[in-house]
């Protein structure tokens, strides 16, 4: 879901709630279709002057290549980085536990608190992201930054997809 949010000071926000097909012998035996989703997603959002959040279970671990490349590509903030993994997933499985559900935000905003929420029968755990809409102090923020080899694979992973940013609605159109 792509949307459009205003604010109650009348500033608007882009988020956009991601949940790509999972890499699974029993569902998809490959990442492809996911690796191009959050590509043509972040580029989408790069050069954004607008506030922007993406959400969602990404079905890809916070410290993977891909997950990685979408934070250069986007220029979005991971707010977990410092203040730890909040593994959402398996919840029924006390030993077997990874993030999968992710959050990133633009330099607009600064992390009030973040937290896992208790089980509710889901096989994932909630992800309790408090952010406060901060644009002239969040510009001290730094994320990561795409260099021309991450350009390229984001390029060869859109093209194997046969993807481009036209392909992400615009949020408010």
């Amino acid at each position: 879901m792509h949307a459009l949010l205003k604010l109650r000071t009348g500033d608007q926000v882009r988020v956009h709630f991601l949940h790509p097909a999972p890499p699974s012998p029993t569902e998809n035996p490959e990442s492809a279709e996911r690796d191009a989703e959050l590509v043509i997603v972040a580029r989408t959002i790069v050069d954004s002057d607008q506030p922007v959040i993406v959400t969602g279970d990404l079905n890809d671990v916070a410290w993977s290549a891909t997950t990685r490349l979408f934070r250069k590509l986007s220029g979005l903030l991971d707010p977990r980085v410092g203040r730890g993994m909040f593994n959402t997933f398996h919840a029924k499985y006390l030993f077997l536990r990874w993030p999968l559900d992710h959050l990133f935000h633009s330099h607009h905003f600064t992390v009030s608190s973040i937290k896992r929420l208790p089980y509710f029968g889901s096989d994932h755990f909630g992800l309790f992201t408090e952010l406060s809409f901060r644009p002239v102090r969040g510009k001290d923020q730094e994320g990561v930054r795409a260099d021309a080899d991450d350009e390229s694979w984001a390029n060869s992973i859109a093209d194997e997809q046969d993807v481009d940013s036209k392909d992400v609605p615009a949020p408010g159109e």
